[in-house]
């Protein structure tokens, strides 16, 4: 009878245990999050964005999961973790308007604040650094313990078709595009007659219709014939 050498059993029971535990971080999920990096090349995110970050959100009264600052070689990164949407997008715009103060760009400091300590002149220049110097951007970042991150141990990323595609909202001012739209078949029906030697005495646009008027019936008619069949647009 052939019989499996113990260590062959427990070397395939190590390999499954340790598959096993690095698939943890799959079942933990993915949390919002606000994403900071530098938006120029010259520029380099700090620990001290981090802890301005931070302040920032406990001086607002808004919670959140943890702040961290990682080390990359494009600048490095600060990600701050919230438990809903609602919170995430109130932080948005509070960490925009911290680290990309529009008014105060290119403002001097004074001389007296100048002469501070190191700490508070470099906390100070991230406050009046110009604006667009940070890109705030929403993101979702596992929700797996740190321990797990710091051994390594990452979810598996998914791709678009893995998380159900983009959901994509696009607002459209009706109005505009409705008035170019009108002005441009003001444009194609007077080259259309024309073209078809259909004589009109005058085309305008009036709110969300075009009003074109004939001499005759007949002539209204070979008209109205004619847009219905080439103009598709028109009803």
């Amino acid at each position: 009878m052939n019989r499996v050498a113990w260590w062959r059993l427990a070397l395939m029971a190590l390999a499954v245990a340790f598959g096993l535990f690095y698939t943890l971080p799959n079942f933990f999920g993915e949390k919002p999050a606000v994403q900071i990096s530098t938006a120029k090349a010259t520029l380099k995110v700090e620990a001290l964005v981090a802890q301005q970050v931070e302040q920032a959100l406990q001086t607002a009264g808004i919670e959140h999961q943890g702040v961290r600052f990682e080390e990359n070689n494009t600048g490095n990164t600060v990600r701050v973790r919230f438990a809903d949407t609602d919170t995430q997008l109130k932080a948005k715009d509070l960490i925009e308007s911290t680290l990309n103060p529009g008014n105060l760009a290119g403002r001097r400091l004074p001389t007296s604040q100048a002469e501070n300590s190191a700490a508070q002149n470099a906390a100070e220049r991230v406050a009046v650094a110009g604006p667009s110097n940070y890109v705030v951007a929403l993101n979702l970042i596992s929700a797996s313990p740190d321990w797990l991150s710091s051994i390594r141990a990452l979810p598996m990323y998914l791709g678009l078709d893995l998380r159900g595609g983009v959901h994509f909202l696009l607002e459209v001012d009706m109005a505009t595009a409705l008035t170019k739209r009108l002005d441009a078949l003001v444009g194609e029906t007077r080259t259309l007659l024309r073209d078809k030697r259909v004589r009109h005495q005058g085309i305008a646009r009036t709110r969300e219709a075009l009003e074109i008027k004939f001499a005759s019936a007949e002539v209204r008619e070979q008209g109205l014939k004619l847009l219905t069949e080439q103009v598709i647009d028109l009803d």
